[in-house]
């Protein structure tokens, strides 16, 4: 019995353990302050992606309908959708209040930066296909990334663009159709 409860004890824990390390991340991302609407749709995506590793349908059920209550809640108050099945990585930012859109089939890297009125999704509804988003890579105010797209590692994607096309690795994707520019090295650095 004791070695039964024990294995139960560290199959939830497994659970658990990396929905509470991102939280944990997360949290320090956003410097604890309660008040950031980034912070809260984290911690209902976070939570979504979590209750996908419970296998048993019966105990998903509960779950899965306290998830769509609270991110149609998070939605509300804070005009950002942010759907579980998107894969996120670590750190992720989201600046600004309102009016973000990311599609579900999206791929977002480590410590990317999104502000107000970013859309992330399908170039149109029946083509399939969402971006992937790099590391590191920052996207400004009212930016559309659109498409089956790759947007390099170190990417700068300016306010109000709108990006239909690969952008390398290290650049800048600024207008309407996006142009990309090589990023400028900063002083000191080669």
């Amino acid at each position: 019995m004791a070695g039964y409860l024990g294995r139960h004890r560290l199959a939830a824990a497994t659970l658990v353990n990396p929905m509470f390390e991102h939280i944990r991340e997360d949290w320090k991302n956003y410097d604890g302050h309660i008040t950031r609407q980034g912070l809260w749709v984290m911690l209902v995506y976070r939570f979504g992606r979590w209750r996908y590793r419970i296998r048993s349908r019966w105990l998903r059920l509960p779950l899965s309908i306290l998830y769509k209550m609270l991110k149609l809640l998070s939605q509300i108050l804070t005009g950002i959708d942010l759907p579980c099945e998107t894969q996120v990585g670590r750190r992720l930012t989201i600046e600004h209040f309102g009016d973000i859109i990311i599609s579900g089939d999206a791929v977002i890297g480590d410590d990317v930066t999104l502000r107000n009125g970013v859309t992330i999704g399908l170039k149109r509804t029946n083509e399939p296909g969402s971006p992937i988003i790099g590391n590191r890579v920052d996207i400004g105010a009212g930016a559309k990334v659109l498409g089956p797209i790759r947007i390099g590692d170190d990417a700068v994607i300016g306010a109000n663009a709108v990006v239909i096309t690969d952008v390398p690795p290290n650049s800048l994707a600024v207008g309407v159709p996006a142009r990309i520019k090589p990023r400028k090295a900063p002083a000191g650095q080669t």
